[in-house]
């Protein structure tokens, strides 16, 4: 089996795959810290509501939150058509759309390793900052994320790699279209519904396999290595 050159049609689906994950990952790192700090350090009523909600694209047929996006944000959507009247911003049926799709999908994994890897940090040494008069805020940055960093670049690549497999929310919200929005998923579903596609999308499923186990053995890595540094176990590389 001939697996080099990849086609043109190949190396943009590959390229637009690896953009849209990057984007989904810088994305979910903001909101997937904050909401996995908050559900490990703080109670409040509807913790365990939102705690579901989060979680809930883990458990959805991937077709649903892409129907709701597209009922969100499509073109005649409750808030996508405000954004194109308003300021001219189209989501649904674009990269940017399928960057969003991505991120609802990928945000769970994130939130999960940014949770458990606060939820170890000791509260001893927040405790004794914060009685040196350091305030929240310092206390945040000087002390739980630099500990929970490992647990939040586990949580990155996990979100990168789920979007490079990402593939229901996309293709209900975002459709299927070559060179804006077929990524590698989508690509490989195109290639096996024409006549003499296997080879190309043989290709590309070899390719999606190392890029994921690629990502996988990185996110063990780096778990082994948090692990190490918060004293919990030991491991070897």
């Amino acid at each position: 089996m001939q697996l080099l050159p990849l086609s043109i049609e190949e190396i943009t689906a590959l390229t637009l795959s690896v953009k849209v994950a990057l984007w989904c990952t810088l994305v979910s790192l903001v909101p997937g810290v904050f909401l996995g700090w908050l559900l490990a350090r703080r109670n409040f009523p509807g913790k365990s509501l939102l705690d579901s909600l989060i979680h809930l694209p883990l458990v959805l047929p991937p077709v649903v939150p892409g129907y709701l996006l597209l009922l969100l944000l499509g073109n005649q959507g409750l808030l996508g058509k405000w954004l194109q009247e308003n300021f001219g911003i189209a989501i649904a049926f674009t990269w940017k759309g399928a960057v969003v799709a991505s991120a609802l999908m990928a945000l769970p994994l994130m939130v999960r390793s940014v949770r458990l890897a606060v939820s170890q940090v000791d509260l001893g040494l927040e405790e004794a900052a914060r009685t040196l008069g350091a305030t929240p805020w310092r206390v945040f940055f000087t002390i739980t994320l630099p500990l929970a960093v490992p647990g939040v670049l586990t949580g990155l690549i996990l979100a990168f790699s789920r979007s490079l497999g990402e593939f229901g929310a996309t293709i209900t919200f975002v459709g299927n279209i070559e060179g804006e929005t077929r990524t590698l998923p989508l690509a490989i579903y195109s290639y096996t519904q024409v006549p003499d596609g296997d080879l190309h999308a043989m290709r590309l499923v070899l390719l999606s396999v190392a890029l994921a186990l690629a990502a996988l053995f990185t996110s063990a890595w780096l778990e082994r290595r948090a692990t190490r540094m918060l004293g919990r176990g030991r491991g070897h590389d």
